[in-house]
């Protein structure tokens, strides 16, 4: 097995940057996630709520991050001061976030048609993982709950088969938002993992993701007129442990040291979960 795959998403629910190689630190991997919209009283938003946001490119660049959208000028958005603080949410978490200028707010509520702010977390801000499933202390940015997604090809494949065999089409790896794509020949392997390694780091699997609806809808232009993953994923991946309700693809991964990785690095299994994980109906390949 071998890493297919490498992203990141600077800026939550906008679009995602494909990456050759990439550091992995204690965050995961450095530049992910690290900027957010929310409302005027600082409680995130994504594209559950607001769809265009797929329609953002995110450009980070020395001094700047640049916002580009078809049809509107770019947004170069300069460092914020960092004294300029908002206390945001994401899902139960607080965080206080450093808060971009009037002028950038301003044009990204233009181009989104209501009033949002955007926020950085910056050097200042705080949050950790959920310590029942990823340990005491492990930090975390503006992702919904941990460092990195881990997607397989082979689950993809299968999901795939599900789809077609029911006439509903078919749907890209990027609907699923990952991380880190490992190619591999056997679909849902990934349940079985405890811990993998790649260029000498231990990555923990530590939860599934249960998956919504931005699943359904396109990575490039938010419409939800496509190909829907969520009836095949119901069909055969309902987690069966109420712990994680909800229809289940990739898995949460925490790094537990920091180094290299790169696309082609060979992916080794060196922590295994026999038992998998339960659900309502089996997977099958």
């Amino acid at each position: 097995m071998r890493v297919s795959d490498l992203f990141i998403y600077p800026l939550k629910s906008a679009r995602g940057i494909a990456l050759p190689s990439t550091e992995i630190d204690a965050y995961g991997l450095p530049g992910d996630r690290r900027a957010m919209v929310t409302d005027a009283d600082g409680q995130f938003i994504t594209q559950r709520e607001l769809p265009a946001l797929a329609r953002i490119d995110v450009r980070p660049e020395t001094g700047a991050f640049r916002l580009l959208m078809q049809g509107k000028a770019d947004i170069a958005v300069p460092p914020p001061h960092p004294e300029r603080r908002l206390d945001v949410t994401v899902w139960k978490s607080a965080v206080s976030a450093a808060v971009a200028d009037d002028d950038s707010n301003g044009k990204l509520s233009e181009w989104l048609g209501r009033e949002v702010k955007l926020v950085f977390f910056d050097s200042a801000a705080r949050r950790t993982a959920n310590a029942e499933w990823a340990g005491e202390g492990t930090p975390v940015t503006f992702s919904d709950g941990y460092q990195i997604l881990v997607t397989t090809t082979g689950s993809l494949k299968a999901l795939n088969a599900d789809l077609a065999a029911h006439a509903e089409g078919d749907v890209g790896m990027e609907r699923f938002r990952p991380n880190i794509v490992i190619d591999t020949d056997e679909a849902w392997a990934e349940d079985r993992w405890a811990a993998i390694e790649i260029a000498g780091i231990r990555f923990d699997l530590v939860k599934p993701c249960a998956r919504c609806i931005m699943t359904t809808q396109d990575q490039l232009t938010g419409s939800r007129e496509v190909a829907n993953p969520m009836p095949a994923m119901g069909r055969i991946r309902m987690s069966g442990d109420r712990r994680v309700p909800g229809p289940l693809f990739g898995w949460n991964v925490t790094p537990r040291g920091t180094g290299r990785v790169a696309i082609g690095d060979e992916v080794k299994i060196i922590e295994a979960r026999p038992e998998g994980w339960t659900f309502k109906v089996r997977a099958r390949a």
